[in-house]
C-alpha cells in the first residue's frame, strides 16, 4: 500500500476530503487488540464514536481502495440515518468505478439505503433484480435473494 496505492494522489485527495485518517501500526496496543487487527494492511472505517462500519484487510490498488472507502462511508451515513450521504456516496462509486469488485455491495446497500429512507420494499426487490441481472454469481445477489418474494 505504501509504494502504490497511498502514494496515488486520488487516493490521498480522497481520504482528506472525507476521512480522518489515522496510521497505527498492526501491533500497537491497546488499539490493535481493541479492533482484532492481526495482519497489515487493515482499514477500518469508523464512525465518529469509534463503531466500525468496513473493514477491509490486505492490498488493494486505488481502483478498489477508493470504492472500498467509498463502502465504508456509505455505511456510516446510513446507520447514522443520512440516508442521503449514503445515497451520494452508493452512486459516486457506481458512477465513478463501475468496473470495481465493489459495484455488486454497492448496489445491494444502494436498495437497502433506498428501502431505509422510503419504507418501500420494492427498491429491495429492484436491487435484487439488478444483482441477478448483471452479478448473478456475487455475494450479494445471493444475500439479496429472499428479496424476490417481495
Amino acid at each position: 500500500m505504501d509504494a502504490v496505492t497511498y502514494p496515488n494522489n486520488k487516493v490521498g485527495k480522497f481520504i482528506m476530503d472525507h476521512m480522518v485518517p489515522m496510521r497505527v501500526p498492526y501491533d500497537e496496543k491497546p488499539l490493535s487488540f481493541d479492533f482484532s487487527v492481526t495482519w497489515t494492511p487493515t482499514i477500518l472505517t469508523l464512525d465518529s464514536l469509534g463503531k466500525e462500519h468496513q473493514r477491509t484487510v490486505g492490498f488493494l490498488a486505488p481502483d478498489e481502495f477508493i470504492p472500498s472507502l467509498m463502502l465504508g462511508i456509505a455505511k456510516v451515513c446510513s446507520s447514522s440515518g443520512n440516508y442521503s450521504g449514503a445515497r451520494h456516496f452508493l452512486e459516486m462509486l457506481l458512477k465513478d468505478y463501475g468496473r470495481s469488485d465493489a459495484v455488486p455491495e454497492a448496489l445491494y446497500h444502494r436498495g437497502v439505503n433506498f428501502y431505509k429512507e422510503k419504507g418501500d420494499p420494492k427498491e429491495l426487490k429492484k436491487a435484487y433484480e439488478l444483482l441477478q441481472k448483471e452479478y448473478p454469481a456475487s455475494i450479494w445477489a445471493k444475500r439479496a435473494a429472499p428479496y424476490r418474494l417481495l
